[in-house]
């Protein structure tokens, strides 16, 4: 008797048609038995390896996808109980805090893409702090890694108060209370979340406040046993009230939401913040804390194979990055190519070293510099560039091109060469994405930050609140002169960049991904899945991906490039190349990029995906 299996689908391998747009009726008959030995259950129809790890969520009315199930699951609440796409996100942001603490913060950084659906109009929201106005720029640079010194000012909170007053309906009691709930009565840790607070011990032990929640009898807390943060469930539930007895006190929605950010940003809790960053010997102060300002602004945007994308603005530089390699592969004839042929795979390498070339080379807080965006998102400027790429072998890092030559308003500066000084390598980033869409066709997607996991690893005094050490080298340049070195107020760069793409004006995906560095290359991979080879949502989610990594950072002309390939790239395509002078390192099968989307068809329907790389789920209804 034969062992090979019989030749049918078994249950997984029928969802894995699904989303691959196979219908059943084109299955063969017996794949469809109900029970026997051919049941989709039975023991030896089991396959090897699956299409997909997650089954695309359906979302007639509206839904959340984000980076961990409880988020989704209160975003997703705050919809059925008549909220919008910006209550979802809120809520799903506080648990997130919660649920999973090394990348999110209400005290960090982050962006928002927003689309109306009544007026068509898409909007980017900022909620990036910048370095205290005390800071010496001139310090040592490892003092941004962790600890007091290492804070940017809290602008999270900032955005959620700033979406729920321009875009929702719920008040700010209902949006946190799943956050609150979670925070004080516990939740059962996530094991990678378990993993990371151990990976993090050495260095949350250094300071009191964070050990007291982190590391509960000296010890990081097992796997799936019950987290609490009782002072973050206080620090919410203040805000919550603040906000609860303004409406009691005669004041409308938007007052009330402003109320809690007052006394987030200049009483109780900004005072308890500037209180522990002077006895810490930080240079955040009460005056940062009121000056702060979330910032609504246009995306910047391309269009791409007749679809119109729009990413965040300075000063996240994945916007550009984003655009800019679309441009520059709009070029070739990628649906021409098998996903496994190796030119598919070096021109998508090729297109992010030149796009990060041009765009580390110009970006900066727009305040204190000038970036030539109109020049870096033209055509003209990647037709250009676009030259640097050879179909047949790979190219070094190169200079930065003359985008302000494509710039009507720009001017281009004098060459400078940064030479090396001391530790000059890139600190890693952490991040989380989720997206939302509501009932009425509005979308949303956010991605924020607390920079380096853990951030500051400072949970600031009572607060139970952790900030962001978005200073770090990365997000700031390592070298004098360079515009996006570090100086008091400035706003150093984020990689977030949460992307709406839209079809002749109607919503065709809302999506984003963390990830620091590797955020816009995992964005550019998966929206080519989606447009160039007509994948479904998650399998473009799920589909391998690489991402470069430079020695010593991307800001050099001339930096080292490896490429981190997922090891589920065809040993063939790996070897081919190799052979085109491409430095490969295998990394683990699901190890690059956490993508959270929503993807509409032309008749409407949408449907969601989640990326089994970390805990993404998506819940719709």
């Amino acid at each position: 008797m034969s062992d090979t299996p019989p030749s049918f689908l078994d249950r997984r391998e029928m969802l894995a048609a699904g989303l691959a747009g196979m219908a059943l009726s084109t299955l063969p008959g017996r794949a469809l038995a109900q029970s026997g030995a051919r049941a989709p259950d039975a023991p030896r129809t089991g396959s090897a390896s699956v299409a997909a790890h997650r089954v695309e969520v359906p979302m007639p009315h509206g839904g959340v996808t984000a980076g961990h199930p409880l988020a989704a699951m209160a975003g997703t609440r705050m919809l059925m109980q008549g909220g919008t796409a910006a209550d979802a996100v809120v809520a799903a942001m506080a648990v997130m805090n919660v649920v999973e603490p090394w990348a999110s913060s209400a005290g960090g950084n982050g962006f928002a893409t927003c689309l109306d659906r009544k007026t068509g109009k898409v909007q980017s929201l900022a909620f990036t702090g910048g370095a205290p106005r005390l800071l010496d720029p001139d310090g040592d640079p490892k003092a941004l890694d962790h600890g007091p010194k290492a804070l940017t000012v809290p602008g999270a909170f900032g955005g959620w108060i700033a979406l729920a007053r321009r875009f929702g309906k719920l008040p700010l009691s209902t949006l946190l209370e799943p956050a609150i709930g979670y925070a004080r009565d516990g939740h059962p840790l996530d094991a990678s979340i378990a993993m990371f607070i151990t990976r993090a011990q050495k260095t949350l032990a250094l300071y009191p406040t964070s050990a007291a929640i982190f590391l509960p009898g000296g010890q990081p807390p097992a796997p799936r046993s019950i987290f609490r943060n009782p002072d973050l469930a206080r620090s919410f539930q203040a805000l919550a009230d603040a906000e609860s007895q303004a409406l009691k006190g005669g004041a409308d929605r938007d007052r009330a939401l402003q109320a809690a950010h007052d006394y987030f940003y200049t009483c109780p809790i900004a005072q308890e913040f500037a209180r522990f960053s002077t006895e810490t010997g930080g240079w955040l102060r009460l005056d940062d804390l009121k000056a702060y300002r979330p910032r609504w602004d246009d995306p910047v945007t391309t269009n791409y194979r007749g679809l119109d994308v729009y990413c965040s603005p300075l000063t996240s530089r994945t916007g550009l990055e984003l655009c800019e390699q679309l441009n520059l592969v709009e070029g070739f004839d990628l649906a021409a190519l098998p996903a496994d042929d190796p030119l598919f795979t070096h021109y998508l390498i090729e297109a992010i070293k030149v796009a990060k070339a041009d765009v580390y080379k110009y970006a900066a807080d727009p305040k204190f510099a000038q970036t030539p965006v109109e020049g870096l998102l033209s055509k003209r400027f990647a037709a250009q560039r676009r030259t640097l790429i050879d179909a047949a072998r790979a190219g070094l890092y190169p200079e930065g091109g003359n985008a302000a030559a494509f710039d009507r308003s720009a001017l281009e500066p004098a060459r400078q060469d940064f030479a090396h000084q001391g530790d000059d390598h890139t600190r890693g980033g952490d991040t989380t994405s989720l997206s939302a869409v509501d009932a009425d066709g509005n979308a949303i997607a956010v991605t924020t930050t607390v920079g380096g996991g853990f951030g500051t690893f400072l949970v600031m005094g009572n607060t139970g609140i952790l900030f962001n050490n978005g200073l770090r080298l990365g997000s700031s340049a390592p070298y004098a002169g360079h515009p996006n070195k570090v100086a008091p107020g400035k706003v150093a760069l984020l990689g977030n960049g949460p992307t709406i793409v839209l079809d002749k004006g109607r919503l065709k995906l809302v999506f984003g991904s963390p990830g620091g560095e590797t955020i816009g290359q995992t964005q550019f991979q998966f929206l080519v899945n989606v447009v160039d080879r007509g994948l479904p949502i998650q399998a473009a989610i799920e589909a391998p991906r690489f991402a470069l990594d430079a020695d010593p950072n991307f800001y050099k002309p001339g930096a080292a490039i490896t490429v981190q390939a997922e090891r589920r790239f065809p040993d063939a395509t790996i070897q081919r190349l190799t052979a085109m002078g491409h430095k490969i390192e295998r990394v683990g099968p699901y190890a690059i990029g956490s993508v959270q989307g929503i993807l509409a068809d032309a008749s409407g329907a949408r449907m969601a995906g989640a990326d089994p790389r970390r805990m993404g789920y998506a819940v719709g209804y």
